[in-house]
């Protein structure tokens, strides 16, 4: 009997909303040192690129340590947020007549009520991502005798077909799209809902979003216009 507040607790959907909030901010995190990494693929070069690709490789158990954080991250993200829109449609089955936004205190906008599907759509890209990059053609190179991936090859190759390249700048977009609203629903979650601030977070959450959405543009568009 003692389990059955547990089980109501962890299974409540603030609970939820707790977690989806702490794991959206890890991962906002995340690609935020994601995108700043592959700028050193412009503003860097080639052998800038490579050993940054290589260093994170060497890094060895300490990667698979931080890629298995991410995962498990991405996994109660995902489930927490598709768990909560089921639980909200089941709840509301009627859906809205005409969308419009609105001001404090939910600040609902189209980016709030598409949150679920920009979700999927991110989390499919991810699956692409990894499969393109991280499991795609390897080619090899030395810098300053050390041999390495060459990783800077693969990207040019990849970021020359436009349905890649286009594909990519679309979903970036809605991943900027996705945090404009993310970033301030997570802290909203976490319970910073006071008035005095919450309006400074949603300005950060969404500078944050055109910061990382265009940061992420950078590369594709630089190969595929060179």
């Amino acid at each position: 009997m003692a389990s059955k507040p547990f089980k109501l607790m962890f299974g409540s959907t603030i609970f939820k909303k707790i977690i989806m909030a702490i794991t959206g901010l890890f991962l906002t995190f995340f690609v935020l040192i994601h995108m700043t990494g592959n700028l050193s693929f412009v503003f860097g070069g080639k052998d800038v690129f490579n050993i940054y690709s290589h260093t994170l490789i060497s890094l060895g158990p300490l990667l698979w340590t931080i890629e298995t954080v991410l995962l498990l991250a991405f996994i109660f993200h995902a489930w927490n947020a598709i768990s909560i829109s089921l639980h909200n449609k089941k709840a509301r089955p009627a859906s809205y007549t005409k969308l419009k936004s609105s001001g404090d205190p939910s600040k609902k906008t189209l980016s709030s009520t598409t949150m679920i599907w920009t979700g999927i759509v991110l989390l499919v890209f991810i699956v692409i991502h990894l499969k393109t990059f991280k499991y795609g053609a390897y080619y090899s190179t030395t810098v300053n005798g050390v041999e390495m991936r060459n990783l800077y090859q693969l990207v040019k190759e990849v970021f020359q077909s436009p349905f890649y390249t286009f594909g990519y700048v679309a979903t970036m977009l809605l991943l900027g799209y996705h945090l404009r609203h993310g970033f301030w629903s997570a802290f909203q979650s976490l319970g910073a809902n006071h008035p005095r601030y919450s309006n400074i977070i949603y300005t950060i959450g969404i500078l944050l979003a055109v910061v990382i959405a265009f940061g992420f543009l950078v590369v594709p568009l630089y190969v595929f216009f060179s």
